[in-house]
């Protein structure tokens, strides 16, 4: 996704789209180091189910940009054994209702792997895609997932709730040396927020409080922080904090 599209608000701040964020997140940790590749299904041709990896085949080629069989237990598993070999891959679930196929991977191995093997395995995996409800999706694509992995130990989940906070996040995700589950809610990838072009990054595992007030606090995290912190405007004494991060 070309920069130079990026639109400016009134105070000349450079705003983009929360899948602009996550491309760009993606694209600049890939330029920055060479182990880190993306893998999953339709990332490549189609440039992602949401478009969040448009043009990146192009820019990096099949070898770091690959389109996967619908076998996700499968490439989760060449992620796991990826990783363990020193590349960052990052493995993308059209959805994360489908991460349930490969939760064996996620949660036997990629997990537990560092522990289980005494340090000698680092796991610097993020596994990252749309989840939450959204529109025409019906139960099985609706699910919320984030409670069942932020109990996993090992596991380290993230849930950003802008699209600043979804580039500086995902890019601290590239880089751990642990295993990141990356949830991005469905209905907030169109949504648009102010993100600079110089280089940052969010440090994982700190909450951050978006609006402050003094007579009540609202603790959320992904599209409910965004949401919440809009209904909050009118309320001066409301305070909106923004989790972002679980930690088993």
């Amino acid at each position: 996704m070309a920069k130079a599209a990026a639109a400016a608000n009134d105070s000349g701040a450079r705003v983009i789209t929360y899948r602009e964020a996550l491309n760009e997140a993606m694209s600049e940790e890939m330029e920055r180091d060479d182990r880190v590749f993306l893998m999953g299904e339709e990332v490549g041709h189609y440039q992602g189910a949401y478009k969040v990896s448009q043009g990146m085949l192009e820019r990096f080629g099949e070898k770091r940009v690959i389109d996967t069989p619908i076998a996700e237990n499968g490439f989760s598993g060449v992620g796991v054994g990826a990783a363990m070999v020193g590349l960052r891959p990052i493995i993308e679930f059209m959805t994360w209702n489908f991460s349930w196929v490969a939760i064996d991977q996620i949660i036997s191995n990629a997990a537990k792997m560092r522990y289980m093997s005494g340090g000698q395995f680092r796991m610097p995996i993020v596994f990252r895609g749309p989840g939450s409800a959204a529109r025409m999706l019906a139960a099985q694509h609706s699910q919320c997932l984030e409670p069942v992995y932020a109990n996993i130990p090992g596991l380290k989940v993230v849930m950003p709730s802008t699209p600043y906070d979804a580039k500086g996040l995902l890019k601290s995700a590239i880089r751990s040396d642990d295993c990141i589950i990356f949830i991005e809610a469905e209905m907030m990838y169109s949504n648009k927020g102010e993100v600079p072009e110089e280089e940052y990054l969010i440090p994982l595992g700190v909450s951050e409080v978006k609006r402050a007030g003094s007579h009540v606090t609202v603790v959320a995290w992904s599209i409910i922080a965004a949401v919440k912190l809009s209904h909050c405007s009118w309320l001066n004494g409301c305070t909106t904090s923004d989790v972002r991060y679980a930690l088993y």
